[in-house]
């Protein structure tokens, strides 16, 4: 494979050439697709460098400049660009190529899914269609003609609007699209096939009629109705929040089984995994619900935060995935539970990001440094991204954040800018100095707080302390203090009374201090509501501050988190000693808990251990097993001390979904808490007849996967009788098949290994697959930490053969798998030097591919 070298965001400097029109003609084959790329381009300035194209793998026809075929000893064509020599400043560039879509197991460029042709080119596939400024500061107007075979591929689609359609000698037709925006090539797009459509109609608030169209495989068209009621959704609430309003005619969504990503946003022309936009009740749970609606919402949203202003360079990746998570969490919140969205927002973060931040591949939200851009679509720039928008939220009031969006769009729309350019915005349109809080950007980790507290009776004074410090790395040898926005409660108890301060402070130096007047007794401190930064928080309180915070808190993410901090407390004195005893108090806590007069998927979120990682995250050199162990004998303990409350609780929700008069919000936060209750009761031997019970009635996915989850979870006796039921059910559903092949890979067995070499064999799996592929081998990493951290080394080994075989297959994928083996400092020595291993490996791999090499010779160096 062609070796890469590292690129650095010091290093930016403008295109030497700017290209004003783009006019592609392809004409579609399997294996010989044959690409027209004609260029306008014009020289910047007066140098006289050579212009230098972008391009892997394509198979060079011919080139010509102002319609004169230039000769081999105009250009030179290396293994992955095209230099060609030229005096002229505004030229015609017309270059043919030709391309094997078939072959393409990558899935960048243009690809085979199933039996339809389709593109993902974000963020250097354009590359492999054509050689181009392959470079995102690169914006130029697209037209481009598709030519097909019309019984093979009646729907010919591209970006922007269609202008022309027709029908071409033996068999073949054609469709012309223009799109009026100027953009990156990342956000090109083609698709061919022939599909389902599902169409609708939007009239924006200016009264434009758009066109609304949802392609999916036959026989799916019912799966997309939530989709399009989706979209619609989004349309409205990005006009009513933001006053973003779509401007093109048509908007488009293609689902396909091959993809890398969840989705990708081309302009008017969205491809999407199909698992973000199939679902049915029989076949999808209410969380894939929840997530087609929130993915559906995100690539709506980078219409305006993505496309119509764009990044500068590949640095800047987080200005539009930061920015635009957190408005698809907006809008999540907006349609659902605020509260449950925002919990399950930071169990992401605290589970998975603060992991990478703890990493070898520990990266600011805009990296300085990249050798492989596939690398980088990481939680860090995704969610920490998303948390930085969220802070300067917090930090600027809802009418000052609007008024710095439509600062933002009016100065840069049409244009290709830098995260700086956003602060800077904000900054001007609040009167607020954002100076340091640009430090977010630069530097990596997550920070933690130390905090203390004391109390003047005879004044009734609350003094506060807070101290931060970011980690110290080689990289990263005297880190700033950051801005930080503290949310907080200060719940005052006197004469049983309650009453309760809200705050926000801000923290901007690295040890601050506050004094709150006019306190009768000594407050219970309830910090970072709403979690308000992502930080690590070292604050020892006693469990009575936990249960009052609980009680009494009127933030329910301060309600939320005390309870994690009891339970992970627990978690953390099991897992270095055994034999330690659980405090009893903790079942009268949680019976009240259950029995709270609150929303049931609340109290599912407050009854739900800390994962496996968070508390992985927590614990220094934990011993994994261990930590497996101790979740697991703490899930018993609660299922024993609660088992009348959780019954009860189980039946009270089952009786109440029989109900006909429940509107779809109560349906799904009882169906989550019944299904946490199925979690605890199913570790009591007694109670496993419930699920079977469920696992045999249900009619609902949703409550199917919760019944086969506790038998995995659990290896109970009927698990391969219930697996061998649902595969038969939904052998000829993709993405219901999917789930099947994660449980089976997420089965506590001794024999796990025996049966994943089963599942590997299966006929139903394609290790080409991406989807597949994460469904067993991701899942088994990711889920099942007590036989991925097999003491013998047959996890890692396994993982470390399949991340070997796609390396050649899909590297992008490959990459994101090794995650959980390149955390190997978190655990203790004996499986540290396992994992090493295996990472040694695969690092003396022939032909090792970027993606797998940026990130094994970053965690072979620590």
């Amino acid at each position: 494979m062609t070796r890469s070298t590292a690129r650095f965001l010091a290093a930016y400097s403008p295109a030497n050439f700017t290209i004003e029109t783009v006019n592609l003609t392809i004409e579609l084959d399997d294996t010989s697709t044959q690409v027209i790329n004609e260029l306008v381009l014009n020289r910047q300035g007066e140098h006289q460098e050579k212009l230098i194209l972008d391009g892997e793998q394509l198979t060079l026809v011919s080139v010509s400049i102002d319609d004169e075929q230039l000769s081999t000893d105009q250009y030179q064509q290396l293994d992955n660009s095209l230099i060609i020599t030229t005096d002229k400043s505004n030229f015609k560039l017309i270059i043919v190529t030709e391309i094997n879509p078939v072959d393409n197991s990558s899935l960048e460029g243009l690809f085979k899914s199933g039996g339809a042709f389709c593109s993902q080119c974000e963020a250097e596939g354009f590359r492999r269609i054509s050689y181009y400024l392959d470079r995102p500061d690169v914006m130029a107007i697209f037209t481009t003609k598709v030519i097909a075979d019309k019984t093979l591929y009646p729907y010919l689609l591209s970006n922007g609007n269609k202008i022309e359609e027709g029908e071409l000698a033996n068999n073949k037709h054609f469709a012309i699209w223009y799109d009026p925006f100027p953009k990156p090539c990342y956000l090109f797009a083609l698709v061919a096939g022939d599909f389902d459509l599902l169409a609708d109609t939007f009239t924006t608030c200016s009264g434009k009629d758009v066109a609304l169209e949802i392609f999916v495989d036959k026989g799916n068209l019912h799966k997309a109705e939530h989709a399009m009621a989706s979209l619609k959704k989004s349309m409205t609430w990005d006009e009513q929040t933001f006053g973003l309003e779509y401007d093109l005619n048509i908007y488009m969504i293609v689902a396909v089984d091959f993809f890398n990503m969840g989705a990708m946003e081309n302009k008017g022309l969205n491809v999407f995994n199909s698992k973000y936009v199939l679902a049915d009740k029989s076949s999808a749970t209410d969380t894939d619900y929840f997530n087609i609606e929130a993915v559906i919402a995100h690539e709506y949203f980078h219409n305006w935060t993505g496309n119509r202003v764009t990044c500068r360079d590949w640095f800047q990746l987080s200005l539009k995935e930061g920015l635009t998570v957190f408005r698809d969490q907006q809008f999540s919140a907006d349609m659902h539970s605020s509260s449950v969205t925002r919990i399950q927002n930071v169990r992401v973060l605290r589970s998975l990001q603060f992991a990478e931040d703890a990493g070898p591949m520990a990266h600011p939200i805009r990296p300085d440094k990249v050798l492989e851009m596939n690398n980088f679509y990481t939680l860090t720039v995704y969610e920490k991204g998303a948390e930085v928008i969220r802070m300067l939220h917090t930090l600027l009031g809802k009418d000052n954040f609007r008024a710095g969006m439509d600062l933002y769009f009016k100065r840069f729309d049409g244009m290709a800018v830098t995260c700086d350019d956003f602060i800077d915005a904000m900054s001007d349109a609040s009167n607020k100095d954002l100076k340091q809080f640009k430090l977010w950007y630069s530097q990596s980790g997550t920070p933690s707080v130390r905090v203390n507290e004391s109390f003047d009776t005879e004044k009734g004074e609350y003094h506060l302390t807070l101290a931060q410090q970011s980690p110290v790395t080689i990289k990263q040898p005297t880190p700033n203090a950051l801005h930080i926005p503290v949310k907080l409660e200060l719940i005052v108890n006197h004469n049983d009374e309650t009453n309760i301060q809200e705050h926000l402070i801000e923290l901007t130096a690295q040890e601050q201090s506050w004094t709150f007047s006019a306190i009768s007794t000594k407050p219970t401190l309830a910090l970072f509501a709403d979690f308000s930064a992502p930080v690590k928080v070292n604050f020892v309180q006693d469990d009575e501050s936990l249960f009052t915070i609980i009680s009494k808190a009127n933030n329910s993410f301060c309600r939320w988190d005390a309870g994690q901090k009891l339970l992970m407390s627990t978690i953390k004195a099991l897992t270095l000693n055994p034999s330690s005893k659980i405090p009893e108090k903790l079942i009268t806590c949680f019976t009240g808990i259950l029995n709270a007069d609150d929303d049931p998927a609340f109290i599912a979120e407050q009854l739900a251990l800390p994962s496996f990682d968070e508390a992985a995250d927590l614990i220094e050199q934990v011993d994994p097993i261990a930590l497996a162990n101790a979740i697991n004998t703490f899930t018993l303990f609660l299922a024993q001390g609660l088992e009348q409350a959780l019954l009860t609780k189980f039946k009270g929700c089952e009786s109440l979904l029989k109900q006909t008069n429940i509107c779809d919000a109560e349906v799904i936060s009882n169906k989550a808490l019944k299904n946490t209750c199925l979690y605890y009761l199913a570790s009591l031997e007694q109670h496993a007849v419930l699920v079977e019970h469920q696992f045999e009635s249900s009619d609902n996915m949703t409550d199917s996967l919760a019944a086969l989850n506790c038998s995995a979870k659990y290896n109970l006796v009927k698990f391969p009788i219930y697996m061998q039921k649902f595969e038969q059910k939904w052998k000829t559903t993709p993405l219901v098949m999917d789930k099947w092949f994660s449980l089976g890979a997420s089965l506590h067995s001794d024999d796990i290994f025996e049966q994943l070499d089963k599942l590997i064999e299966h006929d139903l799996f394609s290790i080409k697959n991406p989807n597949r592929t994460r469904s067993l081998i991701g899942a088994f990493a990711m889920n099942n930490p007590k036989y991925f951290h097999s003491p013998t080394g047959k996890g890692y080994q396994f993982l470390a053969d399949k991340i070997a075989e796609l390396n050649t297959i899909n590297p992008q994928v490959a990459s994101r798998l090794i995650s959980p083996l390149i955390q190997f400092d978190s655990f203790a020595q004996q499986h540290k030097l396992l994992m090493q291993a295996q990472l040694k490996r695969l690092q003396a791999l022939p032909n090792l591919s970027n993606d797998l090499k940026e990130k094994l010779d970053a965690a072979l160096a620590t």
